[in-house]
C-alpha cells in the first residue's frame, strides 16, 4: 500500500499508566490518541501492533481483521484490572496497511457488532469501513512558517479565508471526474491561494465520513483524515506545501453530533456510550444524528484529544467548531416537551458549556499561535473571549448576522432599498461586541439557495456591479474575511459537491473581473493596517455618514494604529450615479481612490474620480473638510489620506 512507513514505538511509548487513566477518565486527557487505538510497536524484540478501546460495558472484545480472516475467536482482548473498562492485546506482525475492526459483544442481550476504531488514523475508502493499521511519521518542511505564525494567526492581523470543499474545488474531467487527490490539489490550490491573496484556507469537515453528501459534517473518523483522496502523508503534504507558500490552514471540526451508522460511535458497547441514552438530549432532530453526551469524562477526554490532535499532528492553524449553538442550548430545534430542562431549570447545556470553555483553555495553553473559530449563530454574549472573563474562550466567531442582513439588503431591487437601510448599518452596533469573522460560506450557496451571484437583482451588468459592491463592503467593514470557493467567479450554478467549480467562466470579462476584483481587495486589504490592525477596537471605526437612506449611500472611516492611517470607504447602493456628493473628512489634503469597483478593469463602467480628491475647507456630516465625489453606481470606493495637500507646479 503506497507510502505504508514501517517505523514502530517501543511498548512502553504507548503503554498505558496510572497517569493516563487518571486524567482520561477525569476528561482532560489531550493525547488519550497516543494510547488507545492502534499503534504499531516493537515487543521485546518482536514487531506488531498494540491495540485499545475503550468499551466499558462489553462482556467480550476482539480484533478481527484480514489477517485472521475476520475471526472473532482469533484475536480476544483483554479488560484492564483498574476499571476504566479498556480492553487490551498485542498482535504480533500486524504492519501498517492491515486492515482491522473491534468484534464487541455486549452484557446487554445477545448484541454483536463489528466497530470501527474510533482512534483510528486512516479508515478504508467509504463505502467500505474497516480501520486501518497506520503511523503518522512525515518529514515536515513548515518550520519557518512554524515559528512565524503567531504573527500570521493574529487577531490583530489581515486573516482573509478561502472556505474549500476539497472534493469539489477542482476535478478531472479526462478520468471520470475524479477529485484531485491531496497531492494533486496541493501545488494548485497553493498556487491559486497565492495569486489570489488569501491568507488562509479552511477546509471543510476533512474529517472521515462514511456518507459523501454531509460534506464532512457527518464525521465518524475524529482522528483519520478521509482516505477518498489519499493517506495521513498526503493529506500532511498538503498542508505543508500551504505553510511553505505563507498560507495558513483552519480545519473545520464537528464536535456537536455523529452520524448512526452502525460500524462508528453509536451504541458502542451496547449501551450509549458515547451520545446520551434519552433521545431528549442524544438524538439531533435536524440532522438526524446522535449529540455527545459531554457529562461522561472518557467522551470529553476524546474530544479534547481530537482537537489537539489535528493541531499537533497535521500542524493545522486552528479549528473552526461546528454548530456550536447546537450544543449551547439544550431547546436547539426543538419543540415544546421535546428537551429536559438544566438541573437550574433552564433550556443551556451546563455540559456542553463546561466542554467548550475547557476545549478553548487547553487548546490556547498549548498552542497559543493558533485561532479557535466558533460558528454560533445566536446572540449567547462573550463567545470570543477569555475564560476568566466570563466567556466561552474562543478567538473569533462567524458573524451570521451582518451575513444575513447583508444578503438580505443587497438581493432587493436597489428602488426599495432605502427602505432596508438599516439590514446595511445594523451590524456596526454591535461589530465589536465579538471577535467577528465577515462569512460569506458553503450555507450560503446550497439547499436551494442557488449561487450567490443569483441572488443579486437587476441585469446582468448590475448582477455582477452588486456582487462586486457587496465584496468591497465586506472587505471595509470590520472584521476578519471568509468566502467560499467559486464566489469570487461568479459562478452560476448552485454549488454541488460532485462537480468541479465553474472555471471555464473565466473566459468572460464578468467572470474575471469580479475575479481580479476579489484579488485586489485582498491585495490591497493585507497591506493597509486601518482595514484590520483595529477590526475588533471601537476606536479603529468611524461613521462618516449612515443616514443617508434616500440614496442608498454609507460612508465610513477604518484606521489603522500608531500610524494613524485612514481609509475612507464610500458605498452607493443604486444604479444611479452621484456627481458632487460631499463626504466629511478630518483633514486636509489629499484623498487617493485607491480601489474602485466601478473600475473597467474589474468589468465596470469606468467612473471615478481621476486618482483622488483634495479636501475642501467645507464643513460636512460634522467634519471640517470635505471631498466632492463622484460616486459610480453600484459600487464601493475606497480613498487613502495621503497627507498634506499637493502644491501646484
Amino acid at each position: 500500500m503506497k507510502d505504508v512507513i514501517l517505523k514502530f514505538k517501543k511498548h512502553d511509548e504507548i503503554r498505558l499508566t496510572d497517569m493516563d487513566i487518571y486524567l482520561f477518565k477525569q476528561g482532560s486527557h489531550a493525547k488519550i490518541y497516543e494510547k488507545l487505538g492502534a499503534h504499531p510497536v516493537i515487543m521485546g524484540k518482536t514487531a506488531g501492533t498494540h491495540f485499545a478501546v475503550w468499551a466499558p460495558n462489553a462482556k467480550a472484545v476482539a480484533v478481527i481483521g484480514d489477517f485472521n480472516g475476520w475471526n472473532p475467536r482469533a484475536n480476544p482482548m483483554n479488560v484492564r484490572w483498574d476499571g476504566s473498562g479498556i480492553w487490551e492485546t498485542f498482535i504480533p506482525r500486524i504492519t501498517p496497511g492491515v486492515m482491522y475492526k473491534y468484534h464487541v459483544v455486549s452484557h446487554h442481550g445477545r448484541y454483536e457488532v463489528d466497530k470501527g476504531d474510533p482512534y483510528a488514523y486512516l479508515w478504508q475508502v467509504a463505502p467500505k469501513t474497516a480501520s486501518i493499521v497506520w503511523d503518522l511519521e512525515y518529514d515536515w518542511g513548515d518550520r519557518d512558517w512554524m515559528k512565524s505564525r503567531h504573527r500570521n494567526n493574529s487577531i490583530h492581523g489581515p486573516i482573509s479565508v478561502y472556505e474549500v470543499h476539497l472534493g469539489s474545488w477542482r476535478r478531472v474531467p479526462e478520468e471520470g471526474n475524479r477529485p484531485l487527490t491531496y497531492r494533486e490539489t496541493a501545488l494548485q490550490l497553493a498556487a491559486y491561494v497565492k495569486e489570489m491573496g488569501f491568507t488562509h484556507v479552511e477546509f471543510l469537515p476533512v474529517m472521515e465520513h462514511p456518507f459523501y453528501g454531509s460534506w464532512g459534517y457527518q464525521s465518524l473518523g475524529y482522528f483519520a483524515p478521509t482516505s477518498r483522496y489519499g493517506t495521513p502523508q498526503d493529506f500532511m503534504f498538503l498542508i505543508d506545501t500551504l505553510h511553505q507558500n505563507g498560507i495558513g490552514v483552519f480545519l473545520d471540526w464537528v464536535p456537536s453530533h455523529f452520524p448512526s451508522d452502525e460500524h462508528g460511535l453509536s451504541y458502542f458497547d451496547g449501551t450509549h456510550l458515547f451520545e446520551h441514552q434519552n433521545p431528549k438530549r442524544g438524538y439531533h432532530p435536524d440532522w438526524k444524528s446522535y449529540i455527545y453526551n459531554y457529562g461522561r469524562n472518557e467522551v470529553r477526554s476524546f474530544l479534547l484529544s481530537s482537537a489537539m490532535f489535528w493541531l499537533e499532528k497535521y500542524h493545522a492553524d486552528g479549528l473552526r467548531v461546528d454548530a456550536v449553538a447546537s450544543m449551547l442550548y439544550l431547546d436547539y430545534s426543538r419543540k415544546e416537551g421535546e428537551w429536559i430542562p438544566n438541573p437550574l431549570g433552564g433550556r443551556e447545556d451546563l455540559e456542553a458549556i463546561s466542554f467548550l470553555k475547557k476545549l478553548n483553555e487547553a487548546v490556547y495553553k498549548e498552542f497559543p499561535d493558533v485561532q479557535m473559530i466558533a460558528e454560533e449563530s445566536t446572540a449567547w454574549p462573550m463567545v470570543s473571549r477569555p475564560v476568566y472573563a466570563g466567556g466561552l474562550g474562543f478567538g473569533m466567531k462567524w458573524n451570521m448576522g451582518w451575513m444575513n442582513d447583508t444578503l438580505k439588503y443587497i438581493s432587493q431591487d436597489p428602488v426599495f432599498r432605502k427602505f432596508h437601510h438599516h439590514e446595511l448599518t445594523f451590524s456596526i452596533w454591535y461589530a465589536f461586541f465579538e471577535n467577528f469573522v465577515l462569512s460569506i460560506s458553503h450555507d450560503e450557496v446550497v439547499h436551494g439557495k442557488g449561487a450567490l451571484i443569483g441572488k443579486m437583482p437587476g441585469d446582468e451588468w448590475q448582477r455582477y456591479a452588486n456582487l462586486r459592491a457587496l465584496f468591497g463592503y465586506m472587505y471595509g467593514h470590520p472584521g476578519k474575511k471568509l468566502l467560499f470557493m467559486g464566489n469570487e467567479l461568479g459562478q452560476w450554478s448552485e454549488w454541488n459537491h460532485e462537480r468541479s467549480l465553474e472555471w471555464h467562466v473565466l473566459q468572460y470579462p464578468f467572470h474575471s473581473g469580479l475575479q481580479a476584483w476579489v484579488k485586489d481587495l485582498n491585495r490591497f486589504y493585507r497591506q493597509e493596517p486601518a482595514l484590520f490592525q483595529k477590526d475588533f477596537d471601537r476606536d479603529g471605526f468611524e461613521w462618516v455618514d449612515y443616514h443617508d437612506w434616500e440614496n442608498s449611500i454609507i460612508s465610513f472611516i477604518r484606521k489603522a494604529g500608531p500610524t494613524g492611517d485612514m481609509i475612507l470607504v464610500v458605498g452607493n447602493f443604486t444604479p444611479v450615479p452621484r456627481q458632487s456628493y460631499r463626504v466629511g473628512v478630518p483633514r486636509s489634503g489629499f484623498w487617493a481612490e485607491v480601489l474602485n469597483s466601478d473600475s473597467t478593469i474589474y468589468g465596470g463602467s469606468g467612473q471615478g474620480n481621476f486618482g483622488g480628491v483634495e479636501a475642501a475647507p467645507a464643513a460636512a456630516q460634522g467634519r471640517p473638510y470635505s471631498l466632492s465625489l463622484t460616486l459610480p453606481p453600484l459600487s464601493v470606493v475606497f480613498f487613502k489620506y495621503k497627507g498634506t495637500p499637493r502644491k501646484e507646479g
